[in-house]
C-alpha cells in the first residue's frame, strides 16, 4: 500500500492504482467494531438461555443458524466434492463443534471474559509458532505468564472451566490450520459452508433430544437464536466486508482486543466482575499478540 502510494506521488503520467478512499477504510474499522462487540454480546446472550437450554443446546441452536447463513451465502457444489476434499471438511465441522462447544461451556463456568481470553490463546500460539524471531519468543512469555496469572491456586478457581477454555484454544488452532488446508483443496468458502453444514447435522440429535425431553421456553430459544445471529452471522459477513477495506494487518490487530470486549460484555452485561489480576492477565495475553502483529513486516513479493 505504501510503495503505490509513492509511485502515484512521483509520477502523474502513469496509470497507478487509486489509493482507497478514506471514508471506506473507516467504514471497515467501523465494522470491524461493530463485529466484535456483536460476538460478544451474542455468546452473553446465549449465555442467558443456560438455565434452560444448557451449553450444549445453545451451541445446537448456533450451529444450525451458522450452517443456514453460510450455506446460503457461499453454497457449496457438495456432490463434485471429492475424498481428498471431504476428509478434512469433516474435520473442520467436528472441530468448529467443538469449539464452541468448549467455549460455550467454558463461559457458563468461568465466565465470558476469562473464557475468550483462554481461547484466544490457540491464533496466537499459531501465530507465534509460525516464526523464531526474539520479540515473538518474548510475546509468548508475556502470554505464558498471563496464564499461569489466569489459573494461579485460589479457593475459586474452576479448573474444569479453565480447562474447556484451554480445549477450545486448541480447537481454534486445529480450525485455523484446516481452514488453510481445506481453502487449498476446496475453491472459494465451499469448504467452511460444507463444514458449518455438517456441524449442523452432528449436532441435529441434540436439537431433538432437547426438545422432547423438554420443550424450551420461546424466551430460551429467541436467546440462543440471538447468539447464532450475533456470533456467527453478522461476523462472517462483516469480516467478508472488513477484509476488502483494511488491511489484513490492521485485521488482526483488532482482533486481539476481542478478549478486552469479552470482559466489558461480561462485566456491564451480565455482572461478571474482574479482579486486577484477571484484568492483567488479560492485558498481557492481548497486547502479546498485538506486539507480535504490530512488529511484523509484510512479505513483499520479488519480482
Amino acid at each position: 500500500m505504501r510503495a503505490a502510494r509513492a509511485s502515484a506521488t512521483v509520477s502523474t503520467t502513469t496509470t497507478a492504482p487509486v489509493p482507497e478512499p478514506a471514508r471506506e477504510r473507516l467504514a471497515g474499522v467501523a465494522t470491524m467494531v461493530g463485529s466484535g462487540l456483536s460476538n460478544q454480546t451474542g455468546a452473553a446472550l446465549g449465555s442467558l438461555a443456560f438455565p434452560v437450554l444448557g451449553p450444549v443446546g445453545v451451541v445446537a441452536v448456533r450451529q444450525y443458524v451458522a450452517a443456514l447463513v453460510l450455506l446460503v451465502v457461499d453454497r457449496p457444489r457438495l456432490r463434485a466434492f471429492t475424498w481428498r476434499q471431504w476428509w478434512p471438511v469433516l474435520l473442520l465441522a467436528v472441530v468448529f463443534g467443538t469449539m464452541n462447544l468448549s467455549l460455550y461451556s467454558a463461559i457458563d463456568r468461568i465466565g465470558l471474559g476469562l473464557a475468550v481470553t483462554l481461547e484466544f490463546l490457540g491464533p496466537l500460539a499459531v501465530a507465534l509458532a509460525a516464526t523464531r524471531r526474539r520479540v515473538d519468543l518474548c510475546c509468548a512469555l508475556v502470554a505464558a505468564a498471563g496464564v499461569v496469572t489466569l489459573m494461579r491456586p485460589r479457593p475459586s478457581a474452576d479448573y474444569v472451566g479453565m480447562g474447556l477454555g484451554l480445549l477450545a484454544a486448541v480447537c481454534w488452532a486445529s480450525y485455523i490450520l484446516l481452514n488453510r488446508t481445506v481453502g487449498r483443496r476446496v475453491p472459494g468458502a465451499q469448504g467452511s459452508a460444507a463444514a458449518a453444514g455438517v456441524s449442523a447435522l452432528l449436532f441435529l440429535p441434540v436439537g431433538v433430544v432437547l426438545v422432547l425431553r423438554q420443550p424450551p421456553t420461546p424466551e430460551a430459544v429467541g436467546y440462543a437464536v440471538a447468539a447464532g445471529v450475533l456470533s456467527s452471522a453478522v461476523p462472517y459477513l462483516a469480516d467478508l466486508f472488513t477484509l476488502r477495506h483494511v488491511p489484513a494487518q490492521a485485521f488482526g490487530l483488532f482482533m486481539s482486543v476481542n478478549p478486552v470486549l469479552a470482559a466489558v460484555v461480561g462485566w456491564m452485561g451480565l455482572g461478571q466482575n474482574l479482579g486486577w489480576a484477571e484484568w492483567a492477565s488479560i492485558g498481557g495475553i492481548v497486547a502479546a499478540n498485538t506486539l507480535s502483529i504490530a512488529t511484523r513486516r509484510p512479505r513483499v513479493k520479488r519480482t
